[in-house]
């Protein structure tokens, strides 16, 4: 039997007591001030050193690193035609990641080869994530700072990937508009979050925070869920394609998620920006 369940959430606008499965989990005071939930900022700012403790208050988002780390992989390789089943398939290329937390999906993708941004508006969040990186071996440009102000410097990147963020900020379409302006022409956007259903209200508010405790209770807001078609719209809106989706689910018996077509409550989505017009 498979079961679907949340997974929890970070932010460069996240939102959450405690832990949450998402890389975005932020909470720094002095970053620029954009698209943000202040209070959800602080919360992880004040859980900055439990990012890489497995079995602690981001458990949920170790187990569930694995299937979103193959949907990202897996649709960059397709994007870019990198057919290579090597140890790095993402060779050169430059990605961010948005609300990168401790960077729990950073690390893993600069070992697959990218060149590797990594930001979220929590000075305490991005000191974790450099200090970790560093013990292992790893470059990678960790920034306290927002998408908006990388959208004012111009900056531009062949992929941007922004996992459990979107659901925890004030204007989804203005956030997902800034993510794709990161985009460079004929590059990837990446996103993940929880659609507003019925079954993700029992699964990832009741079930994960009320009877499993695997967070936080509070630690989501079933009104900020996003369905795949508004998701979808404001993807589009954005001057991007209509994105592939994908959803990923729980087994209880194996204590795994795995990607699925069952997009009830968690799901990913890929779009790509137009190449540039000759």
């Amino acid at each position: 039997m498979t079961t679907t369940t949340t997974a929890t959430t970070t932010a460069t606008t996240k939102s959450t007591p405690e832990p949450a499965a998402d890389p975005s989990a932020g909470a720094g005071a002095t970053a620029a001030p954009g698209n943000l939930d202040a209070a959800e900022v602080a919360r992880f700012q004040a859980l900055a050193k439990a990012w890489w403790d497995p079995t602690g208050k981001f458990r949920p988002l170790h187990q569930i690193g694995p299937a979103r780390l193959t949907f990202v992989r897996d649709e960059i390789k397709r994007h870019f035609g990198r057919d290579s089943d090597g140890l790095r398939p993402l060779q050169d290329l430059r990605i961010i990641d948005v609300g990168c937390g401790g960077g729990l999906m950073s690390e893993p993708l600069s070992r697959l080869g990218a060149r590797v941004t990594g930001i979220d508006p929590g000075e305490r969040n991005i000191a974790i994530a450099q200090d970790h990186a560093a013990g292992q071996g790893l470059t990678i440009d960790y920034r306290a700072t927002t998408a908006e102000a990388l959208v004012a410097e111009g900056e531009l990147f062949d992929a941007v990937v922004c996992l459990e963020v979107v659901e925890h900020v004030p204007d989804v379409a203005a956030f997902v508009a800034t993510c794709a302006a990161l985009v460079r022409p004929g590059g990837l956007l990446v996103l993940s979050t929880i659609n507003r259903t019925l079954k993700a209200y029992a699964l990832a508010i009741v079930g994960a925070e009320y009877v499993l405790g695997w967070l936080p209770r509070g630690t989501h807001q079933w009104e900020r869920f996003v369905t795949p078609d508004e998701l979808a719209r404001h993807v589009t809106a954005a001057g991007l394609s209509a994105p592939r989706f994908s959803g990923f689910v729980y087994n209880p018996l194996r204590d795994d998620w795995s990607l699925s077509s069952d997009t009830d409550v968690n799901y990913l989505a890929s779009a790509a920006k137009p190449p540039a017009s000759r």
